[in-house]
């Protein structure tokens, strides 16, 4: 470890339902990714008016969540004030504002860095010109090809049409986002604001009685805070949807912005669902033979997908997926280092699952 690395970074503890807002929408985009059932994300991206949900989902691949945005938004960062905020921006600016494209790319590697600035460079000139090119759909279907499944060329190329409209896009975008507001998240932002900030306190403590690289665990529920992770500074804030996965961003050259699932293990992120979702992965995780086997392999050594294949003698598509099935039941644990990504068992994860299972059938209120 490095001398600036050996000292302790500073925390400090952000909160805001408007990360929820946007969070929540990225999640039903992608159901699948994030465990949540297809069906119950596409009702609730129907209550949005055709055409407004129509534009979400043809750029919302390239809008995503924007946590720098949102990161710089003055208290009580709820869901009226993020949508106030991006409506005094000039309709034309709108887009580029929010997705910070005309500050520098932070962290990564050179090559990540240089990529990071010809997506923000190539996205401003779109703009500015009212067309694109080709090779600007071919350099976004490589950035896009490993993420999620990939993206459809022809998706992609209506997602670029919009950004070479950018009053038309602004104007719409903003008009969606009221309109997703008012169909669903006015409602769900009372739901879940009570969660995080019981899930905020909850982290605050555990902060007092651990150092970093144990908290980072605690909250990430399985990732070991390796070099793609290291700041001076944190800026940690709850999120509900994305549960039990992180989303993090660098916002300067010293400074990390981590967002942690914060909702508890009996709560599923289905309004009125009975059976917790962390309950039904662990479950559908175990029931699997070949996860069942990379469990045991890991239960002895941690390992890469690479290894994990070889032992299996499995294509390394299947065994990441079996290893993204396991992580979304944080079941094991993932280190990150230079590129490398190394699996464990999280044991502790295990021993809970039977643990809520009895409490689950126990406290049920449901009767025949």
């Amino acid at each position: 470890m490095t001398d600036n690395q050996s000292i302790s970074p500073t925390i400090t503890w952000d909160f805001g339902t408007a990360y929820e807002l946007f969070i929540s929408l990225h999640v039903l985009h992608e159901p699948d990714y994030f465990g949540i059932r297809p069906s119950y994300a596409a009702g609730v991206r129907s209550r949005i008016p055709a055409a407004e949900r129509k534009l979400l989902e043809e750029v919302y691949p390239i809008t995503g969540v924007p946590l720098k945005w949102l990161n710089t938004l003055p208290a009580p960062k709820d869901a009226i004030s993020a949508l106030w905020a991006l409506k005094q921006i000039p309709a034309s600016e709108r887009l580029s504002k929010l997705l910070r494209l005309d500050e520098p790319y932070q962290g990564g590697n050179p090559e990540e860095l240089e990529k990071h600035k010809r997506f923000h460079e190539t996205l401003l000139r779109i703009a500015a010109e009212g067309t694109w090119k080709p090779e600007d759909a071919d350099f976004f279907l490589k950035i896009f090809s490993k993420k999620h499944g990939g993206l459809k060329k022809e998706a992609l190329e209506r997602c670029l049409e919009w950004w070479s409209k950018p009053e038309e896009l602004g104007e719409g975008f903003l008009t969606a986002m009221q309109s997703y507001y008012q169909a669903f998240f006015e409602e769900e932002e009372r739901r879940v604001e009570p969660v995080l900030k019981a899930g905020l306190k909850r982290a605050q403590k555990l902060a007092s009685t651990m150092n970093i690289e144990e908290l980072f665990v605690e909250l990430s529920q399985g990732i070991q805070l390796g070099d793609e992770f290291r700041a001076a500074k944190f800026i940690i804030a709850p999120a509900f949807w994305t549960t039990p996965l992180i989303f993090f961003e660098k916002i300067d050259s010293e400074t990390m912005l981590l967002l942690f699932g914060a909702r508890p293990a009996d709560m599923s992120v289905i309004p009125g669902e009975t059976v917790p979702d962390a309950l039904v992965r662990s479950l559908k995780a175990l029931a699997d033979p070949t996860r069942l086997k990379i469990l045991y392999y890991l239960s002895n050594e941690s390992l890469t997908p690479s290894e994990i294949a070889r032992k299996l003698q499995l294509r390394p598509p299947t065994v990441t997926h079996h290893l993204s099935e396991l992580r979304l039941a944080s079941l094991v644990e993932l280190s990150l280092n230079q590129d490398e990504k190394r699996y464990a068992v999280r044991k502790q994860a295990l021993e809970s699952i039977f643990g809520n299972l009895q409490a689950f059938l126990q406290n049920n209120p449901q009767k025949e």
